[in-house]
């Protein structure tokens, strides 16, 4: 498969939506505004396009090692990019794109291989796969490139193409990244498409789509599924979190303390499996509070592009205001701000580091995914009360304990209701090992071998074994 210049993202129309820095609420670029009609185009394309991309697996693998190789050439024009749309530290930026190189290399090097089947009858039976055909790949605003990458590694390995649409909010870096890409990949086997809704809708549940995988909010998430019913497309959906990280009353806070406050404020706190909930002993509560609150207060928040800055601002006026909802709300409820809680007086969208004492269990700020630089502590007077606590809500995503003995640690761990758990740590993922949530945080199974089965359909093959 000889690759080809990248060819431009089919615009056919004039409109295009502006692109706000949010370090300082301002306009500082355009994207264009594709209509849903449009797709019919593009996914045309991407089919013609599978059935020269599935047929050579070697070549796929070729093409996706140079792909590798053309993203770390160019991280430098991508991660300022990427920090002036979402405003993360350019240190995270440079971290995303890393992680964006590693994965290709990893897909690329991943082999479904054939598999016997065993069952005693007079035949050869064997499993062989095959590819979907075009994957429609919707992605948020908080990791762009990087969950891009979560979604097109292992689908273009597979042997599919890829219709992938970027939020709105961070279309740019997107838009860049699969330029770079397409250097290295025949024509129109991965297309970015950008645009407002119903643009997402449309791919969701466009008929030439064969599997829709997404990223995003529960709500969105059943409308996606929904829209993917209409064809009968595979679905993968990951769907947030409200991770809970239950501290054991032998924890070492100073020795812990900065590991669990980034593990909730990296990225300005939106992240899927960011630590979205403490649940501390009443023995060591206080201690607790005053930890986190120290490092709020000494945390350098400012834009992304000062090399000086530590958290950014939140990604987007919206998502401001639902953060301001839902401290406002906590503290409505009795709640304490030890830290934080308001808004940075500058332009852009800042909020202070936010740390919360004496929050109600029944308080949104507890019950939903704030998604945002505020963190609620809560008392606990039994481990049983802890445990249930933290699995008492609709999210299943992720989870730790925290404490010294590491195996009544891990005890604790095997109850909590999740897909993926750490002791002592959170939010650190392995590109090897699946990445799926529980209840409605998600559908499918991404990461590893399993995310590149989730790309492939099963084919069995049953032959005489004499003739």
């Amino acid at each position: 498969m000889p690759t080809r210049p990248p060819s431009p993202v089919p615009v056919l129309r004039d409109e295009c939506f502006a692109v706000l820095d949010p370090a300082t609420g301002e306009a500082f670029a355009e994207a264009p505004d594709q209509q849903p009609d449009e797709l019919d185009a593009v996914v045309n394309r991407a089919h013609e396009a599978w059935r020269g991309w599935r047929s050579d697996s070697s070549a796929r693998t070729r093409a996706l090692f140079a792909a590798a190789d053309a993203v770390e050439a160019a991280e430098a024009d991508l991660a300022s990019l990427l920090t002036r749309e979402q405003g993360k530290p350019l240190s995270e930026s440079y971290a995303e794109i890393a992680r964006v190189a590693a994965r290709l290399r990893y897909f690329a090097e991943l082999d479904p291989g054939r598999q016997p089947i065993t069952d005693g009858r007079p035949v050869h039976g064997e499993i062989r796969w095959r590819p979907l055909g075009p994957v429609g790949a919707i992605v948020p605003w908080n990791f762009p490139l990087q969950l891009a990458s979560a979604k097109f590694a292992p689908a273009l390995a597979a042997g599919n193409t890829v219709v992938l649409k970027p939020s709105p909010f961070t279309p740019l870096a997107t838009r860049m990244l699969g330029s770079v890409i397409s250097t290295a990949l025949p024509r129109d086997v991965l297309t970015i498409v950008t645009g407002r809704e119903p643009l997402g809708a449309r791919l969701a549940s466009h008929p030439g789509i064969r599997h829709v995988t997404f990223t995003g909010s529960i709500p969105t998430g059943r409308a996606v599924a929904a829209g993917a019913a209409g064809a009968l497309a595979r679905v993968t959906l990951e769907l947030g979190g409200n991770d809970a990280a239950i501290l054991l009353d032998d924890v070492d806070v100073e020795r812990i303390a900065d590991r669990l406050f980034w593990a909730a404020f990296r990225n300005c706190g939106q992240v899927c499996m960011a630590v979205k909930r403490v649940y501390a002993p009443a023995r060591i509560y206080s201690q607790v509070v005053e930890a986190l609150a120290y490092r709020a207060k000494t945390a350098v928040v400012g834009a992304g592009l000062d090399p000086d800055s530590e958290m950014g601002p939140v990604n987007n006026a919206p998502q401001l205001a639902r953060v301001e909802g839902y401290t406002a709300r906590a503290l409505a409820d009795g709640a304490r701000a030890v830290a934080g809680g308001h808004r940075l007086d500058r332009p852009g969208y800042f909020f202070a580091p936010t740390i919360l004492a004496d929050v109600p269990s029944h308080s949104p700020v507890v019950t939903e995914e704030q998604f945002g630089p505020v963190l609620p502590v809560l008392s606990y007077g039994s481990l049983d009360e802890a445990v249930e606590a933290a699995n008492g809500t609709c999210f299943g995503l992720g989870g730790s304990v925290w404490g010294t003995d590491l195996d009544r640690a891990e005890a604790v761990v095997d109850r909590l209701e999740c897909g993926t758990a750490w002791i002592n740590h959170h939010a650190e993922l392995s590109l090897a090992q699946p990445f799926a949530g529980i209840k409605e945080s998600g559908v499918g199974v991404a990461g590893g071998p399993w995310g590149l089965h989730g790309n492939l359909r099963p084919f069995v093959v049953h032959r005489p074994k004499e003739a």
